[in-house]
């Protein structure tokens, strides 16, 4: 499907205020904002969201409504990317990631894991979550450290996307496993990804929005619970997540933002959670709260 970059060019201040206004404005639709700095134009940053083309011109309208009629005076300009999947041509060659005692690879890779190493082959795909991104690498650290301290027995991976942390549970654990998203075709390549790291019969799937169906209640409740999501659904989901938590039950909390910290942890303490750590990968935050 083609995609349209849309974006504005500033310098530092003023692209990451554009920023800080763009990005809670189009969470709710899945469309997170990005943001860095020019390589050929140092000091000259870029504010950039990427959308299917035939989307592109509500998409704009929305900018220009989010930001005021003036805009801040810049143009929102557009590069169209074409007709290839460009998530699979960026992420094809990407060295393996490290996090913990995990290491996920390609199949180019499957030579590289070292023989203590739990080996988790993710393909890019079209499906999020090589690794590579630092919303997965950050929960796959934080389950390391939790896995330090206790067993986990019966695990949720909300939003599970290619299936990795799904798979690092299965590898790691001896755990029931639920894994489930919104996205048929997601829960499609999870379960491939399953198959090709031999955990199939470890992970039950569902495609579900938001805790909404009857498996989550059937299997439930769970005592470790990863949400690699946006900030926006955790914070709504708050009360209906925990109701699905075990009384002393790990919550993983990532998808966030260093600055989006103290609504989230506001929202999930109203539920009687506390902080346990919080954890910064790549620029992108991960929490643990638990009762």
């Amino acid at each position: 499907m083609k995609q349209t970059r849309l974006f504005l060019q500033a310098r530092k201040p003023e692209a990451w205020h554009i920023s800080s206004i763009l990005e809670p404005a189009f969470e709710d639709d899945g469309i997170p904002t990005a943001l860095f700095e020019l390589e050929d134009q140092p000091g000259e940053w870029c504010v950039s969201l990427y959308v299917n083309h035939a989307d592109a011109d509500d998409t704009e309208n929305k900018i220009r409504q989010t930001l005021g009629s003036d805009g801040f005076g810049l143009e929102v300009k557009r590069e169209e990317i074409g007709d290839i999947d460009w998530v699979v041509e960026t992420l094809r060659d990407l060295a393996p990631v490290r996090a913990g005692r995990f290491i996920i690879h390609g199949s180019h890779d499957s030579d590289v894991p070292k023989a203590h190493e739990q080996a988790i082959e993710i393909d890019a795909g079209e499906a999020f979550g090589t690794g590579h991104h630092g919303t997965t690498a950050g929960c796959l650290d934080m389950l390391e450290t939790c896995l330090k301290s206790r067993n986990y027995q019966n695990s949720l991976d909300l939003g599970t996307g290619s299936g990795v942390l799904a798979i690092a549970l299965a590898k790691a654990t001896n755990a029931n496993i639920l894994a489930s998203d919104i996205d048929p075709v997601a829960v499609r390549v999870a379960r491939q990804n399953f198959r090709i790291n031999h955990c199939s019969g470890r992970i039950e799937t569902v495609v579900s929005r938001g805790l909404e169906h009857h498996l989550f209640a059937q299997k439930g409740p769970f005592d470790l619970i990863i949400a690699n999501i946006l900030a926006g659904p955790l914070q709504r989901m708050s009360a209906s997540l925990v109701q699905q938590l075990a009384g002393s039950g790990t919550l993983i909390l990532s998808g966030l933002l260093p600055h989006q910290k103290p609504r989230i942890v506001a929202a999930y303490r109203s539920q009687r959670l506390k902080l346990i750590r919080s954890h910064i990968r790549d620029g992108w935050l991960t929490l643990v709260m638990s009762a």
